[in-house]
């Protein structure tokens, strides 16, 4: 097997066309092809109980996606693998993509926050279907929920380990102990 830079240049369509037979997997930034590094333990259990505790209660027309599927955040110049994607739109039928998302999960990691927090936040806006961002805390108990509100402007809202999570683009409350069930902090 050929080792790949962490980076490489292609088109769009080159990268929609190469991206599905890799092993990796790789986002895609303006024409650059970047390398999706591996997470920790901490960070799998998180990503996979925050999708569990959604998959349990969700029936169609809401669809989950966890880690493997792409986001489409601008055709031809962004796809982005965010940790849980939920979508219930008609629209998105495309069987590598999500383009339509109503919420969105990253899980932080000390290499990813920075990016997950700006870059990504920023564009995520752009999405006139999200309705929530959530953003989990890998290394201590903390969630940061942004809801658009009826004027379209972003709230926060902060969450702590006695908390429940209230998720009005899906209809669902999640206790934050649960998204850290398993979960070994240091």
């Amino acid at each position: 097997m050929v080792a790949l830079p962490d980076r490489q240049l292609m088109s769009a369509a080159e990268y929609l066309t190469w991206e599905p037979t890799q092993e990796e997997r790789y986002e895609y930034w303006d024409g650059e092809v970047v390398a999706i590094s591996g997470g920790t333990r901490n960070h799998n259990r998180i990503t996979f109980n925050f999708f569990k505790l959604l998959d349990d209660r969700l029936n169609l027309p809401y669809e989950i996606y966890i880690l493997a599927v792409k986001l489409r955040v601008e055709p031809g110049r962004k796809y982005f693998y965010p940790d849980v994607v939920v979508t219930c739109d008609d629209r998105d039928n495309d069987p590598q993509l999500v383009q339509f998302p109503c919420l969105i999960v990253e899980v932080l990691s000390p290499s990813t926050e920075a990016l997950d927090r700006g870059t990504k936040f920023a564009k995520y806006r752009q999405f006139s279907t999200l309705q929530e961002y959530v953003l989990v805390q890998v290394e201590q108990p903390g969630v940061e929920m942004f809801r658009r509100n009826q004027q379209g402007l972003w709230v926060l809202s902060e969450y702590g380990l006695g908390d429940a999570l209230r998720l009005e683009s899906v209809d669902v409350e999640i206790a934050i102990g649960d998204l850290y069930r398993q979960v070994q902090f240091s």
